[in-house]
């Protein structure tokens, strides 16, 4: 099997054990994640062969960085080194009513100063069937923008598969360009779309019609339509346009299902309600690697790769850090209706 390459930043997540906040914590707990690394991660747990690319600084954090994906069973051949640090991310785990909160501190990390022409894209892609990107990296720095518009072009020339997560970060736009300057030119070379309203609106300008898509915990699916069939037409390349639905009731509970469209039929996946939420970062990425795993093994059905995606980044908010440890099975499991959660013995 051909494997599946991402391309992104990883970070070491500190994070305060118990929901603590920040002012109350004295230690805090230890993850190497981030949005692209753990689409990797999900995939190589499902057996998918899997190749992710990056920048680490050449020193024990990024070593630890380094084993963690090997740990993990994800290639790390094409990873380079250099650079001063490795980024850093602080989570405030919410609970109830309290929501959770991110500080970055990744500035002049490895991974923002990589440069266009550091990686052999050629290489990366001779044995490679699909390539993910997300909207994060083109936002840290001009040069990971560059070296993203690389890779897809690349990939693109190869015939190699390529999606994307939008994944709309606003503190991370800081270099000097608006993401309308630097998105479109990304996203057209995509033939898989995975992103929300808030997305579309700040990446492209683009609002759903005639609708009002923040309703709380209410989600409706057919509210979305005008959001996806506007980016299939900005993006003609693009042959799956898909969104997830969260609604948040608290920080603890949340509704989870998912859309796709595919230019002629809206799919709609089942709804799940996630009644106490273990850690809901990483929810994004779980839904793209199942999507991912689901678009390769179930070609000619896209609601069973839809429904993948949703089941399995459903049981991804009852794992704590930032990726997907499920299994197939589990997943295949939760899909057949079984969300008991009885002992497996």
């Amino acid at each position: 099997m051909k494997k599946v390459v991402t391309f992104g930043e990883i970070m070491l997540r500190l994070t305060p054990p118990n929901w603590k906040r920040f002012s109350q914590a004295s230690s805090f707990e230890v993850i190497y994640g981030g949005g692209e690394s753990n689409v990797a991660v999900t995939l190589a747990n499902y057996g998918i062969p899997t190749e992710f690319v990056t920048r680490l600084p050449q020193n024990d954090i990024g070593d630890c960085a380094f084993m963690e994906m090997r740990k993990r069973g994800v290639g790390t051949q094409h990873i380079a080194r250099g650079g001063e640090r490795l980024g850093i991310y602080f989570l405030e785990i919410g609970a109830v009513s309290r929501g959770s909160k991110v500080v970055y501190d990744r500035a002049h990390s490895a991974m923002s100063t990589i440069e266009a022409g550091m990686i052999d894209w050629e290489e990366v892609f001779k044995d490679a069937h699909w390539f993910h990107w997300t909207g994060i990296t083109p936002a840290i720095s001009q040069g990971a923008a560059d070296a993203c518009l690389e890779a897809i072009q690349m990939a693109n020339k190869m015939g190699v598969t390529v999606s994307t997560d939008l994944n709309y970060r606003k503190k991370l736009w800081k270099y000097g360009k608006e993401p309308g300057e630097v998105m479109p030119a990304l996203v057209e070379g995509c033939d898989v779309i995975l992103g929300n309203e808030e997305d579309a609106e700040k990446h492209f300008g683009l609002h759903p019609e005639g609708v009002d898509v923040t309703q709380g915990h209410s989600v409706d699916a057919e509210s979305y339509l005008s959001v996806l069939k506007q980016l299939m037409k900005m993006f003609p390349r693009a042959k799956k346009v898909i969104t997830t639905l969260r609604g948040s009731i608290s920080a603890s509970h949340n509704t989870w299902s998912g859309v796709l469209y595919d230019g002629e039929t809206l799919f709609k996946a089942p709804t799940y309600d996630i009644t106490h939420i273990v850690d809901r970062v990483g929810g994004g990425d779980s839904f793209m690697g199942g999507l991912i795993y689901g678009l390769i093994n179930y070609p000619d059905d896209d609601q069973k790769a839809l429904n993948f995606a949703v089941a399995a980044s459903c049981l991804k908010h009852t794992i704590y850090g930032d990726a997907n440890l499920a299994t197939v099975s589990e997943v295949e499991k939760l899909m057949s209706g079984d969300a008991s959660g009885r002992v497996s013995r």
